[in-house]
């Protein structure tokens, strides 16, 4: 089932993030990672928000983690958790109750 990381943010420090954008992709990719959306400019349709939104796509949770705790990862998550203000989560596919 496939599982996702969905990201919502401000960036504060646009040149760290700039280094985290570059360094990511490489990451993202070794684990099979899909990216559904990335948009610093979002349709706000209701509430607040930050001003970027990103959404991963992983075949599984497992997978997700096995992204996330990686070496390669946590050698730069600092970039932007450092380089932004917001959040993160991460969530299951949702299958329609039969």
């Amino acid at each position: 089932m496939s599982y996702y990381f969905i990201a919502n943010y401000d960036v504060v420090d646009q040149k760290m993030y700039e280094q985290y954008v570059q360094t990511v992709r490489p990451t993202l990719m070794q684990h099979g990672a899909k990216i559904l959306a990335a948009d610093s400019e979002p349709n706000n349709l209701e509430g607040e928000s930050g001003r970027t939104f990103v959404i991963l796509e992983f075949e599984s949770e497992e997978a997700a983690m096995n992204w996330y705790n990686s070496p390669e990862y946590q050698a730069i998550v600092g970039l932007r958790l450092n380089s932004t203000e917001g959040w993160a989560r991460g969530v299951p596919q949702f299958i329609m109750p039969s």
